[in-house]
């Protein structure tokens, strides 16, 4: 780790490891912040109060850019800030690993993601096209009004795919490479990203830094959760790691964004699906390409727990490789 190779006397990577245990077991704490408001929450918070106050109409192209530069150097720069506190604080009390634990927890999203996905399956499966709507309207940006049942699971899957990498793989490269400051700011990269980065008027200029930012950090990230897909896939009933690879390869390219197409391409080879195509975003339909285009596209809940048995196995090899990392700090002695 090039931040710190200890807190509070505790290897970062068995601090890691335990965070990750944690938030597979309880996920986010959900009945704490019913009542205070989370990290991400306070950062989306922030982001958008500058979106309303800095981010005006009569601005030229110029002048929004300057502001969501500043912006977003701002916010990343606090984001940090609190996680060099955090840091600090740990290191300076009595068990104060623990508080970095809970920390790294809170900005890991296996189970929070599992569930949400999950809840896609089950709300096809029980209340039918409607239930799936609303379902994987909390994780997915596009319109679910225009989806068809198809579309509902493709939408789930697409979505679990794409934040494996945001929601797991990359918090913990990042928490590896620069500690909790880089945890931190990589989750405010991510949050500013998924609120302004998008290619609209009102965002094109003003939300330009946060999205390239964001292509830069989960360049690495997202090649490594497409290889834990190819490979999780081997261990998976049914699955297709030959197909996952060629798919991954091949149309990795094929996605809007430079990272995304990466494990949504293994996972579509990995299930033999075909996922992306045309969608509609805020009522203008956007012609995309397929991927996995060989494969089906007419897919619906079991097609949605195989890709949630992908993903649990995928997480299972990241926090074995962590686990490995550990023991070989603590066979050097460096505990």
């Amino acid at each position: 780790m090039l931040f710190s190779l200890h807190s509070a006397g505790v290897s970062p990577t068995i601090i890691l490891f335990l965070a990750l245990v944690l938030d597979a077991l309880f996920g986010e704490f959900g009945i704490v912040f019913r009542v205070l408001p989370h990290p991400v929450a306070m950062i989306g918070g922030l982001t958008g109060w500058f979106d309303r106050r800095l981010n005006r109409k009569r601005l030229s192209q110029g002048a929004r850019l300057a502001r969501g530069l500043l912006v977003t150097l701002l916010v990343v720069g606090l984001a940090a800030c609190a996680g060099w506190g955090l840091h600090r604080l740990a290191n300076m009390v009595l068990h104060g690993w623990v508080i970095e634990v809970l920390a790294v927890t809170l900005l890991v999203a296996q189970r929070s993601l599992f569930d949400h996905v999950r809840a896609v399956a089950r709300g096809l499966e029980r209340e039918g096209l409607s239930g799936g709507r609303a379902a994987v309207a909390q994780i997915v940006g596009r319109d679910p009004e225009e989806l068809d049942r198809h579309g509902v699971a493709r939408a789930g899957i697409e979505s679990l795919a794409e934040s494996f990498c945001d929601g797991v793989v990359a918090p913990v490269f990042w928490y590896l490479i620069l500690g909790l400051p880089g945890l931190a700011a990589y989750k405010a990269v991510n949050t500013m990203d998924s609120m302004i980065g998008y290619r609209t008027e009102r965002h094109a200029a003003f939300g330009r830094t946060a999205a390239r930012l964001d292509d830069v950090m989960n360049f690495i990230p997202a090649r490594v959760a497409a290889v834990l897909i190819v490979v999780a896939s081997v261990f998976v009933p049914g699955g297709r790691p030959g197909a996952s690879f060629r798919v991954m390869a091949r149309d990795s390219g094929k996605h809007r964004s430079p990272n995304a197409g990466w494990p949504e391409a293994a996972m579509a080879g990995a299930l033999r699906v075909a996922l992306a195509g045309p969608r509609s975003y805020h009522g203008a339909v956007v012609d995309e390409p397929w991927v996995g285009g060989e494969f089906p596209a007419r897919i619906g809940p079991p097609d949605i727990r195989r890709a949630l048995y992908v993903f649990v196995v995928a997480c299972l090899m990241e926090a074995l490789i962590v686990a490995l990392i550990a023991s070989l700090f603590l066979a050097g002695g460096r505990v």
